[in-house]
């Protein structure tokens, strides 16, 4: 949920906060660095505060909605007032700072290489509630279908918006297009429904869709502990006045995430050590812990019938935020919008990388293109261009994605491909995978593990205090060799395997406990001799690298219900099934897949007690260990579910 986005040379001042805000300890040497970056960025760019004066005038409003509040908007208008643009529109509860008319961002619109040179009338606002802005913030606010002339949601403060932006700010030529990524994605999506007339282009990207189901806070009922701790401790902070500062940051007390969650304790003691009960939507977290109305109300995806702007939804595949939401915002367009002009856009980004560096690498993988500046100048850019000023129809297929592993990008005319075939990896004795089904002569049988609360999993092997960037591709030796991790991996690949679509992790698992979490993992398992990509030794070596490809968790209760959790029997064997989404990877010949299963997955997600209960009301004292089984027997035959693409 943080903010994804350029730093602003005229923010500078604030980078300290978003250092701390992705839970980075302080260091004056570190944001001095990042400045001179920074810097060095823009100026290849062409962009800075003197150059976007010199083309703009910019111009701030108080926008009156429809029920008397008003909300704060910077407008840059080009100074060549000879024609006429269309307005690029961003609304923020991040700030649309700097604030006051002499103070100019560095950068405009989502590409400033290309847009700003283009000439656009360049719209940035506080939403409702948030820095400048008057009214009450309401996280995610719920869209309401049949309004009363009277009442707002986010759409209705779009809708009103653009009808006075059209009216006030000129010249502009009568359309509008809107793009925001994270939570800009869900005021974006949000403003497609019951859209504005002159809204005419809309771009959601990696947006929040539903906070429980499968974005940022919740997978299948699993809470993102780290995420929402660290998010929610700066940005949670109510204001009591409309203001321009920035809530003052959380103090971690070491750089260990390991070590800080794990001291915590029970989840109750978030709120009596570290909170006090002071920041209200993490109250609201830990009073709604099943999927509730509260949850329900706050899901966009129900919402997106009518859709008449034209949409081109962007994620990424290694978006540990809100990779749900971007595909979940394109199905549920297609589904309740089947007429509307709705295309996909996936890369091998993590959040919001698109936007801010050229995409060739994460982590310790590389994608062998600058996959980020190929959308912003080949997709993203000429979107706008023909939709806001009648540019040729760009060359766009119904999907756009990039294909990891063969990397390379490829255009499908349905997600997912109609090709790709169903096929079950299966688990076998002594840690063999295979599309082989186990033989009826096997015996019932199973493999097991002791699961410890009070030694979890780690999420990724290096010291993290906040949820890493990079952890949805990391290396994954360091919890192989655990032995409360289960490991199944294939013979060597004797040719490419293509999956396309989405994944499904299908299991049969019993428990000691009354609860248990379930994780996942998909994994592709570099050959040992394969090639570093630098002769530098100081990098992580490639040879056997176990790359995370999907990965997700479910909460035991919520096996059969989100709404209603349901405990365990004891050693009794039950299936557990779960959506591990959408991927296209190739596994290379000579490559192995493999795939992890495990009770913990920490810090990332917050301890299961293996106790039936609410977990956010639990003492710690209750936590236990249990002994989980997973079984792999015909009638039995746990594994993981892929489609599979024909062999090229």
């Amino acid at each position: 949920m943080f903010p994804p986005t350029r730093p602003n040379f005229a923010e500078m001042a604030e980078l300290p906060l978003r250092v701390l805000a992705h839970g980075r300890p302080f260091r004056p040497a570190l944001v001095r660095l990042a400045i001179v970056a920074t810097m060095a960025t823009l100026a290849l760019l062409g962009q800075d505060a003197a150059s976007i004066r010199a083309q703009y005038t910019k111009y701030e409003h108080m926008v009156p909605m429809r029920d008397g509040v008003r909300l704060f908007t910077a407008v840059y208008v080009p100074k060549d007032l000879s024609r006429s643009y269309p307005i690029l529109y961003n609304r923020t509860p991040y700030s649309c700072s700097p604030y006051g008319i002499d103070n100019y961002r560095e950068s405009l619109g989502p590409a400033p290489e290309v847009y700003s040179k283009e000439g656009f009338i360049f719209v940035y606002q506080d939403v409702r509630g948030r820095y400048l802005s008057e009214g009450e913030f309401v996280h995610v606010r719920p869209h309401i279908p049949a309004k009363q002339s009277s009442q707002i949601d986010e759409s209705s403060d779009v809708y009103d918006t653009i009808e006075w932006l059209l009216a006030n700010v000129q010249p502009n030529n009568g359309k509008v297009g809107q793009y925001g990524i994270s939570y800009p994605g869900f005021y974006t999506a949000a403003g497609m429904i019951d859209a504005h007339p002159a809204l005419v282009a809309s771009s959601p990207q990696a947006p929040v869709s539903d906070w429980f189901v499968g974005d940022d806070w919740h997978h299948n009922g699993a809470f993102l502990l780290q995420h929402a701790f660290n998010f929610l401790a700066a940005f949670g902070k109510p204001r009591t006045e409309p203001t321009s500062k920035r809530s003052t940051p959380f103090e971690y007390d070491t750089a260990d995430g390991y070590k800080f969650y794990l001291n915590l304790g029970g989840m109750p003691e978030a709120n009596a050590r570290h909170f006090k009960s002071e920041i209200p939507f993490w109250n609201e977290l830990m009073e709604q812990e099943s999927y509730s109305s509260f949850w329900k109300a706050r899901s966009i995806n129900q919402h997106l019938g009518r859709i008449r702007p034209a949409v081109l939804t962007v994620g990424g595949w290694f978006d540990a935020e809100n990779l749900f939401g971007a595909l979940e915002v394109y199905r549920s367009t297609e589904r309740q919008s089947p007429g509307a002009w709705n295309k996909l856009v996936m890369g091998p980004w993590d959040h919001g990388q698109w936007a801010r560096e050229d995409g060739e690498k994460l982590g310790d993988v590389r994608f062998s293109a600058k996959t980020s500046l190929f959308y912003r100048e080949q997709i993203e850019f000429p979107f706008f261009m023909h939709y806001l000023k009648n540019a040729d129809a760009p060359d766009l297929p119904e999907a756009y994605l990039f294909e990891t592993g063969r990397n390379l990008w490829r255009r499908f005319d349905q997600w997912p491909p109609a090709a790709a075939q169903e096929r079950k990896l299966y688990f076998h004795a002594n840690g063999k995978l295979s599309f082989e089904a186990p033989a009826a002569t096997a015996p019932a049988t199973f493999d097991e593990y002791i699961s410890d609360p009070a030694k979890p999993v780690p999420h990724i092997g290096k010291i993290q205090i906040s949820m890493s960037r990079e952890h949805m591709v990391a290396d994954q030796r360091f919890a192989s060799t655990r032995p409360d991790v289960l490991v199944y991996q294939t013979d060597e690949l004797t040719e490419d395997v293509t999956i396309a679509g989405p994944i499904t992790a299908d299991l049969f698992v019993s428990t000691t406990g009354t609860d248990s979490d379930w994780v996942v993992k998909l994994i592709d398992v570099y050959p040992e001799d394969f090639p570093n990509p630098t002769p530098n030794p100081t990098e992580v070596q490639m040879r056997g690298y176990q790359q995370l490809v999907r990965g997700n968790v479910i909460r035991g209760k919520f096996r059969k219900s989100l709404e209603k959790p349901e405990p365990f029997v004891p050693g009794k064997a039950e299936p557990v099934r779960f959506e591990l989404n959408d991927m296209l990877h190739t596994f290379r010949r000579g490559h192995r897949i493999m795939v992890q299963v495990q009770s913990t997955w920490f810090p990332l997600i917050n301890r299961n007690s293996q106790k039936f209960g609410n977990l956010f009301n639990m003492p710690e004292e209750e936590y236990q260990k249990a002994t989980q089984r997973v079984y792999r027997s015909q009638p039995m035959p746990s594994g993981v579910v892929v489609r599979v693409e024909p062999t090229r």
